[in-house]
């Protein structure tokens, strides 16, 4: 849709691409802090999430980069090209996402002591978090013309969207599906309904539901997916692979999650039950 620079002062130009993801980064704290406030979470710990998600988002972004010159390697020797492993052959969201969180879980680990957290409060935040950031990365691959789907025509078509699109390898304007704009819009419900589940309802596994969810709609749209992405496991594309390992995964992440949340909720069960009722504390100022 808008592939050129929105805005250029001097040597910096300024992309929807980058405005989208900037925008998506932002919307993540934002939605930290708010969320945060509500579940009544310890501001010293918020701040040390602050300075995690930095880290992590930063992690994040070389994991993309790393993941996808991992695939396109691994293509180059199914097809019989000259492989070269780089990390200029693009991005892929599910590596940046798996890196980012893992630097989140481990930094969060290796700080325990120092920044301790009741795990059942976090777990309802984080998902939130990525979900909305999430969805505007997609956004931004839809103005940038990249992960778009089948070619319509060069005439409008009920459906297509008009971008700067790959035909038979070359750049050509058109109208194509818009995976993309599919893929945000389905990423942002998945950021509404866990936010009413954590908000409202007290549920514990939004994670669960993003891994899940998230996973069958990426392999799903894939299908319908026109730009050359490589193949990883048989005709699988290396988004389908990763998605197939993400449903899989949320499975163990389920019964971890429900490991901690009893281990919480008996711990604040014990420390309720010896705190001294009021009869017993009037009986103590008496005597």
């Amino acid at each position: 849709m808008l592939p050129y620079p929105i805005l250029e002062l001097g040597d910096v130009k300024i992309y929807m691409y980058g405005l989208m993801i900037a925008i998506g980064i932002l919307c993540c704290f934002l939605v930290l802090f708010e969320y945060s406030k509500r579940m009544n979470i310890p501001g010293k710990y918020v701040d040390f999430c602050f300075y995690n998600g930095i880290v992590s988002i930063v992690i994040g972004f070389l994991g993309s980069a790393v993941w996808q010159g991992l695939f396109n390697y691994i293509d180059d020797i199914k097809n019989g090209r000259e492989a070269v492993f780089s990390l200029d052959g693009g991005i892929t969201a599910i590596g940046g996402l798996v890196s980012g969180a893992l630097c989140f879980i481990v930094l969060s680990l290796v700080f325990k002591k120092r920044y301790p957290f009741n795990i059942t409060k976090i777990v309802k935040v984080a998902p939130c978090c990525m979900a909305v950031a999430h969805g505007f990365g997609r956004l931004g691959c839809l103005f940038a013309g990249c992960c778009h789907g089948e070619y319509l025509g060069s005439e409008y078509v009920f459906g297509g969207v008009k971008m700067l699109g790959t035909l038979n390898g070359v750049d050509t304007w058109g109208y194509y599906v818009p995976t993309q704009l599919y893929e945000a819009l389905v990423l942002f419900a998945i950021f509404a309904v866990i936010t009413y589940l954590g908000l409202k309802k007290n549920f514990h596994y939004g994670f669960v539901i993003y891994m899940v969810s998230y996973g069958i709609w990426r392999f799903f749209i894939e299908f319908f997916r026109a730009d050359y992405r490589g193949s990883f496991v048989g005709s699988l594309s290396p988004s389908q692979t990763q998605s197939l390992i993400i449903i899989a995964l949320a499975i163990p992440a389920f019964f971890i999650l429900r490991y901690f949340k009893k281990k919480m909720d008996a711990a604040e069960g014990g420390s309720k039950n010896q705190q001294p009722t009021e009869a017993e504390s009037a009986d103590s100022a008496e005597a």
